[in-house]
């Protein structure tokens, strides 16, 4: 019987771990995340703040989007709650990485003289380690950015990147 809960107590121990994230894989490399930004899921497996911000265009509420657990996917319940039947857009994209690099809405600027508009947050639902989450879907004049970057490489720093995209959705 003590055998069984040690053995217990011990997968108890493996299952409460977060997953070990990119961001982690990357730390560990003694290369760290500068700019973590993802819709779907954390990128470091002890994140559980808010991944994205939405904007319920209709009334122009906000609010934040986090993980359903530690180092996992997006609530997307939470955002279809909020949202409801009402047109919702993603206003900003939260860095989870310690230097705050969020990004939001692209204003004006450099050869563009007009704001970048932000995506539908609703456009792209996807499916993702089986659960339901949903994906930035960019079309014509969308995008975010931020200007004032902390710990980013510049010039012929070195830098890494790390990037999920689709295949099937490019421009033509």
């Amino acid at each position: 019987m003590a055998r069984l809960l040690q053995l217990g107590a011990a997968a108890a121990a493996v299952a409460a771990a977060a997953p070990q994230g990119p961001c982690d894989i990357y730390e560990a490399d003694k290369a760290p995340c500068v700019a973590a930004h993802s819709l779907v899921r954390a990128l470091y497996g002890a994140y559980d703040g808010p991944l994205y911000q939405v904007n319920r265009t209709s009334d122009g509420a906000l609010a934040d989007v986090g993980v359903l657990a530690a180092g996992g996917y997006a609530d997307a319940a939470a955002q279809d709650a909020f949202c409801g039947s009402n047109p919702c857009v993603v206003q900003r994209i939260y860095d989870q990485s310690p230097m705050g690099n969020h990004l939001s809405v692209a204003p004006a600027g450099g050869h563009v003289p007009h704001g970048d508009q932000p995506v539908n947050a609703t456009r792209h639902a996807i499916t993702a380690g089986g659960h339901k989450v949903y994906a930035a879907f960019f079309e014509g004049g969308q995008g975010y950015r931020i200007d004032a970057t902390k710990g980013v490489a510049t010039g012929n720093d070195p830098e890494t990147l790390y990037m999920v995209t689709s295949g099937t959705h490019y421009n033509g």
